[in-house]
C-alpha cells in the first residue's frame, strides 16, 4: 500500500474504523459512490471507469510522494471494508487550513448518516491537527444535506458563513485547533 511522504503515521484508528491512504481497489466503488450522489458533489456528469482510472493514475498517485501535496485522501474502513473515502482537500500549507472532503457508501446514507461522519470527522482531525499540524479545518457544502451541518455542530464546527449564489447556497462549517497549555 502505498504512503504518503507528508505523513508521520499512515493509519489512523477509532475503534473498528480507520483512516488509511486511499486504496486503489476502493475506486471503482468510489467512483459509484461518487455517481449516486452528483446532487450534492462538485461534479457535473457521471464518471466513468476509464476517467476513474486516468485520475487516480494521474492525480492521486504522484500525490504520495509530494512533501505539500494540494490533497491528501484516504479510504475509511469499517472492520477493513471501505464503505467511504475523503481527505483534506485545497491544503493550503501557509496558511496552514484545508477543506474536509468526505463521502460515504449510499446505502448508509439514510441509516448511519451521523454515526459515520462523526467517527469521520474525529479521524479526519488526527491527521489535521496531530499529524500535519494545520490550525483550520471546514466544509464548504451546498445547502441541501441539513443533516450535515447537525453533525458538524456536534462535532465542535461552528457556522463561519453562507454565500449566496445564483442558483444555490454554500454553507461554511469550521473548526481550529486548540491549543493545549
Amino acid at each position: 500500500m502505498p504512503e504518503y511522504k507528508v505523513l508521520k503515521k499512515q493509519n489512523f484508528y477509532r475503534k473498528n474504523y480507520s483512516l488509511v491512504p486511499i486504496r486503489y481497489e476502493d475506486r471503482y466503488f468510489i467512483m459509484q459512490w461518487r455517481n449516486e450522489q452528483m446532487y450534492h458533489l462538485r461534479q457535473n456528469e457521471p464518471l466513468t471507469k476509464e476517467q476513474q482510472d486516468l485520475y487516480f493514475n494521474n492525480v492521486v498517485e504522484p500525490l504520495f510522494n509530494v512533501e505539500k501535496p494540494i490533497q491528501i485522501l484516504f479510504s475509511f474502513l469499517e472492520n477493513k471494508i471501505c464503505i467511504g473515502y475523503g481527505g483534506l482537500v485545497h491544503i493550503n500549507w501557509a496558511d496552514k487550513n484545508a477543506e474536509i472532503s468526505f463521502i460515504m457508501d449510499t446505502k448508509f446514507e439514510k441509516e448511519r448518516f451521523e454515526e459515520i461522519w462523526l467517527i469521520y470527522l474525529d479521524l479526519i482531525e488526527q491527521v489535521a491537527f496531530n499529524d500535519i499540524k494545520l490550525i483550520k479545518i471546514f466544509t464548504y457544502a451546498f445547502d441541501l444535506r441539513p443533516r450535515l451541518y447537525t453533525c458538524l455542530e456536534k462535532a465542535g464546527y461552528r457556522l463561519e458563513n453562507t454565500i449566496e449564489e445564483a442558483n444555490s447556497r454554500i454553507i461554511i462549517h469550521s473548526k481550529y485547533k486548540t491549543c493545549v497549555k
